[in-house]
């Protein structure tokens, strides 16, 4: 049975997302890109406890949102030779060539990115390529990952799909084991893609991030805090996407 209550308040100002479920303790997150504040509570608190909660950590919520407000930004993409973008944890410079073939993204001296194309070629299809190419990069790395981790683990997803997402690197129904993994990783390094994909497959043997999903995460990958600090340190993206 779902338990589950959500809840919207206003606390000084501040939007707070609040969560009630099956849970002992209250748990309060700000999360990137935009410093979302987040609540986890057990079914028996108020709302207005959850605010005098929020109420007491608002100058450390601050903080927080601050420190993403000054994390680096990357400037709206606009897909022209010259420009910085980021594949597998490295960056790159994109060079737009001509072509009357088929249109392709190549990486050429491990330093550029080729995007061919027709020299007429749209911006948003020029936009579409990349995503693609990134999308099957990511699938094909992910795919490894799974295999190796779900049997270690013991586990088994249903589905496990690639979707571009703001706000988080990945997410699990464990009911339906099903797991979504963000396009944007198809940017980062191996290391912390590997940390998502197992984060996610904890969650079909623990739904929350209680002491038992830290211990398996510190028994399968001690440097999973490390790699979730990298995560967060990396360059947003820009905030205006065209999917």
């Amino acid at each position: 049975m779902n338990t589950e209550q959500k809840h919207k308040i206003t606390v000084s100002g501040l939007p707070v997302e609040i969560v009630k479920k099956n849970i002992k303790n209250l748990h309060l997150g700000v999360y990137p890109p935009a410093g979302r504040v987040r609540v986890a509570a057990p079914l028996r608190v108020s709302n207005e406890a959850v605010r005098l909660a929020v109420v007491g950590k608002l100058s450390w919520i601050r903080r927080q949102q601050a420190r993403f407000e000054l994390q680096p930004r990357q400037s709206e993409r606009e897909l022209v030779s010259g420009e910085s973008h980021y594949f597998s944890g490295q960056r790159y410079r994109l060079r737009l060539c001509a072509t009357e073939g088929p249109a392709r993204v190549a990486i050429s001296n491990n330093s550029t990115i080729e995007l061919h194309v027709r020299p007429e070629t749209r911006f948003e299809s020029r936009q579409k390529l990349m995503m693609n190419w990134y999308r099957q990069h990511l699938k094909d790395a992910v795919q490894p990952l799974l295999e190796k981790w779900q049997k270690r683990l013991g586990v088994e997803v249903s589905a496990c799909g690639i979707k571009r997402m703001k706000t988080r690197w990945g997410t699990c129904n464990p009911d339906a084991r099903r797991i979504l993994i963000n396009l944007e990783l198809a940017k980062k390094s191996a290391d912390c893609l590997e940390y998502v994909v197992l984060h996610e497959l904890v969650h079909l043997l623990v739904k929350r991030h209680n002491d038992h999903f830290v211990e398996i995460m510190d028994k399968c990958l001690p440097r999973w805090r490390a790699l979730r600090a990298e995560l967060n340190g990396f360059p947003l993206a820009h905030e205006v996407w065209r999917e």
